[in-house]
């Protein structure tokens, strides 16, 4: 792996708490910016973009399903998926056998949206973490697994999309 981090302005190496806080820093910021630059090439913020990619590539889909390829509540796929219908990005449909469930499908509108955005659409953290090797993924699991139970946080922000924070 490439070292990401380079030599700071003095020239000295900084203790391994400040190095490793200054790479979360550039962690956080690489998801900040490019949600920012997302926002403003669409419109339209981070989750919505992700959720709108998925109905592209997934016609028919519905919100339960939507909620589980995003990895968020289904309240908070609930509100996205409103969004996009009022912004007329989305339709919903209820043809199915299950006149109850709702499929989802892409509109024009939707598609020439995609076409303005910056991937990847999940966002560069998630893209990323996809391409690390199973074994990086596991050690980096385990190490922030470790930070996590020192941290103590509430659970329930895990399911809270980065972009939304």
């Amino acid at each position: 792996m490439p070292e990401v981090l380079h030599a700071l302005p003095d020239d000295r190496s900084p203790p391994s708490t400040v190095r490793v806080l200054r790479r979360f820093r550039l962690v956080f910021n690489a998801v900040k910016t490019h949600f920012r630059d997302v926002e403003r090439k669409a419109g339209l913020g981070g989750a919505q973009i992700w959720a709108l990619s998925i109905v592209a590539g997934r016609p028919g889909i519905g919100v339960g399903a939507l909620a589980r390829d995003m990895d968020i509540h289904q309240t908070t796929t609930s509100n996205v998926v409103k969004a996009l219908l009022q912004q007329g990005l989305v339709q919903a449909n209820r043809d199915g056998p299950d006149r109850r469930a709702v499929q989802l499908c892409v509109t024009s509108a939707g598609r020439e949206v995609l076409k303005r955005v910056p991937g990847p659409f999940a966002g560069v953290l998630p893209d990323a973490l996809a391409r690390l090797d199973p074994q990086t993924l596991e050690r980096l699991d385990r190490d922030l697994g470790t930070l996590i139970a020192l941290l103590d946080p509430d659970e329930s922000g895990a399911g809270i999309p980065l972009a939304q924070m």
